[in-house]
């Protein structure tokens, strides 16, 4: 009962955000600063992935060596 609750207000949610005017994010696609944005965004997702990659490697390798 608890999962269909939490199921319908999340449907209801993103009818909500989605019926909601972003004015902000309007203005960065007409001025092409959006753009700029997904960039930075996408530099810095692929910089954790990375790191998180390499940081799984060296324990793995410390827990090889014990």
């Amino acid at each position: 009962m608890k999962k269909l609750i939490a199921i319908l207000t999340f449907i209801f949610l993103t009818f909500f955000t989605n019926a909601q005017e972003v004015k902000m994010a309007d203005a960065m696609k007409e001025n092409g600063k959006i753009y700029v944005v997904i960039a930075v965004m996408l530099t810095i997702l692929a910089g954790l992935i990375l790191y998180l990659i390499r940081l799984d490697r060296k324990i793995s390798r410390l827990e090889k060596n014990k």
